[in-house]
């Protein structure tokens, strides 16, 4: 796979698809502890009519690098793999803390956003009770035990235990440094107030199991965004791998202009 030396991180991309200037490019990005092939489905459906990027974030995946205390930070690292790829107007496509990386783009930058699309994401980090103990216990147990109980939260219940402990090995790979930074950096992540300066069309799409970033605090989201479509499917958190088909139908109906 290619990779782009980025402010000390080496990151790990995937760019397929036909260079039609046309078409604007798709940007897929994934969520905490994650990887780019949260997307597969998406890859697979979009890369014959359309350029589709998607990275693994520092110290995910298989690209290298310590975590950043911002997510401003991520936001510079996507931007300067997209300039690298001279590509200069994209849709940000945003899984959680992808999201969050999103909007800070379309914030920044918005002449360089056509569409946005977020999946699982919100403006403002704000915990549940069991999520605020289960985070402050993270310094008291190993760390596989706290990265599996994440993950079991994120997805809804019924979904194959199989399938959850493969996410689960998956995550526990990315570093304790990098995971525990990045949870500071959403932490501190809040742009709920500055939502309304954000005119880009942007399709919320959620999960209605989703314990970990609840639907509630999405729509608090949405009410305040000039140009938003919500859209809530029957999954969890993780509504890439767990309902990969249904979210690609609304991508594109989304795309393609439709309600």
């Amino acid at each position: 796979m290619p990779q782009l030396e980025v402010a000390g991180a080496a990151l790990t991309y995937d760019d397929e698809g036909p260079r039609d200037a046309a078409r604007t490019p798709l940007v897929f990005v994934h969520g905490w502890t994650a990887d780019r092939h949260r997307w597969d489905h998406q890859l697979t459906h979009f890369r014959d009519g359309r350029r589709v990027i998607r990275l693994d974030l520092r110290g995910h995946g298989e690209s290298t690098g310590a975590g950043v205390p911002t997510i401003a930070a991520l936001a510079e690292d996507v931007l300067a793999l997209l300039d690298h790829l001279e590509v200069e107007r994209f849709v940000p496509i945003g899984h959680s803390m992808g999201g969050m990386i999103a909007q800070t783009i379309a914030l920044t930058h918005p002449a360089r956003v056509e569409r946005m699309v977020l999946v699982n994401s919100i403006g403002r980090m704000t915990y549940s009770r069991g999520r605020g103990l289960l985070m402050a216990a993270s310094t008291l147990v190993p760390f596989k035990l706290f990265v599996a109980a994440n993950i079991r939260r994120a997805f809804a219940p019924g979904y194959p235990r199989e399938e959850v402990r493969a996410h689960i090995r998956a995550s526990a790979g990315t570093p304790r440094e990098v995971v525990m930074t990045l949870y500071g950096a959403m932490r501190a992540f809040d742009l709920l107030d500055r939502a309304g300066e954000i005119g880009t069309p942007t399709l919320m799409v959620h999960g209605y199991h989703d314990v970990q970033l609840p639907v509630r605090q999405m729509l608090r989201l949405a009410k305040a965004y000039p140009d938003a479509v919500v859209r809530v499917l029957d999954a969890g958190h993780e509504l890439p791998v767990e309902k990969p088909a249904e979210l690609t139908a609304v991508l594109d109906r989304f795309l393609a202009g439709t309600p």
